[in-house]
């Protein structure tokens, strides 16, 4: 019987190696976001996120949509929509939203952005569906 049981673990195990994506599959392209580690806030109280994104394919109107939290990590503010292209190549986006002077300040921030497309359905309405996600923590500087 320990023969039988060791066969077994030693096939299971051969099987997931060969399952297992290659470190090739793991570095080839895919969609992703990022958010520079600086944002601006202006005496106006116009704020403004950027960073990067690339997305490889989409069946309809694609968007990096950002917030900003700042103080009560439950309260986010929108920061404007950017257009995106998705054709496999790096380009940058830029938000920029005003807000009531005072309400975001110079310092700590935290940034969420979204890579994200309306595909289109069947029944007309299209629905979000989400290429790329991430949250990070910033600086806000004075512009």
């Amino acid at each position: 019987m320990p023969v039988r049981q060791t066969l077994g673990a030693a096939t299971a195990a051969a099987l997931l190696l060969l399952a297992a994506p290659s470190a090739d599959a793991l570095s080839g392209p895919y969609d992703q976001v990022t958010i520079d580690p600086t944002g601006t806030v202006g005496a106006d109280g116009t704020i403004s996120l950027s960073g990067t994104y690339r997305c490889l394919s989409a069946g309809g109107p694609v968007f990096v949509s950002s917030s900003v939290s700042q103080g009560d990590p439950r309260v986010r503010q929108g920061i404007g929509g950017t257009s995106a292209v998705c054709d496999g190549a790096v380009h940058r986006w830029t938000n920029s939203e005003k807000r009531t002077p005072g309400t975001l300040t110079p310092g700590a921030a935290r940034v969420e952005a979204t890579l994200m497309e309306l595909r289109p359905t069947a029944g007309g309405l299209p629905l979000p569906a989400f290429h790329a996600q991430r949250e990070q923590d910033i600086s806000l500087t004075e512009s």
